[in-house]
């Protein structure tokens, strides 16, 4: 029997953040990995307090990888530098611990099981899918992507990540 590691994680990054008319967005991502092959997905639903994140993932290295939100709604193989740096629309430091930071688009490291899934569910309180600064809906868009090692939580600009392995770009949901 296959045991899947689920990893489930509802944090508030940031509090005080407070969007207005939060019913009916969502968006969604599609990750594909280095050779094109779908791997995950990403569901985006706006709520109250921030944007909540649903990821569902297969095929991956074993081990806890970061995941950001990047400031380019571009993912092209094989490394996704299309995808930009992180999204950091109010120009703050990377990492959640730092002092100076976070970027909009830092997030907590997810947990892949051996079997390589893996599914989490975070609150982003930085971001949002209306209108503004921060919406993921900007021009040029957003991607997700997701590292080949953990987030340290400190380091500018990308928290010695590593390469990226997979990317998804951030679309209104249908």
């Amino acid at each position: 029997m296959k045991r899947i590691v689920t990893l489930v994680m509802l944090q508030v990054l940031t509090a005080g953040v407070c969007f207005a008319s939060p019913k009916g967005n969502s968006a969604r991502a599609e990750f594909r990995n280095a050779a094109g092959q779908s791997v995950g997905t990403a569901a985006f639903k706006q709520v109250k307090t921030g944007v909540q994140i649903s990821l569902s993932l297969s095929g991956f290295p074993a081990g806890t990888h970061a995941f950001h939100i990047h400031a380019v709604g571009k993912c092209d193989p094989p490394d996704f530098k299309t995808a930009g740096g992180h999204f950091n629309p109010e120009g703050k430091k990377h990492g959640l611990k730092n002092p100076e930071g976070p970027h909009a688009g830092d997030m907590p490291n997810i947990t892949v099981g051996a079997n390589g899934k893996g599914k989490a569910k975070v609150l982003n309180t930085r971001v949002t899918l209306g209108e503004g600064a921060n919406s993921l809906f900007h021009e040029g868009g957003t991607a997700l992507v997701i590292h080949e090692k953990a987030d340290d939580d400190m380091t500018d600009p990308a928290g010695n990540a590593g390469n990226r392995i997979a990317c998804g770009v951030i679309e209104k949901a249908q």
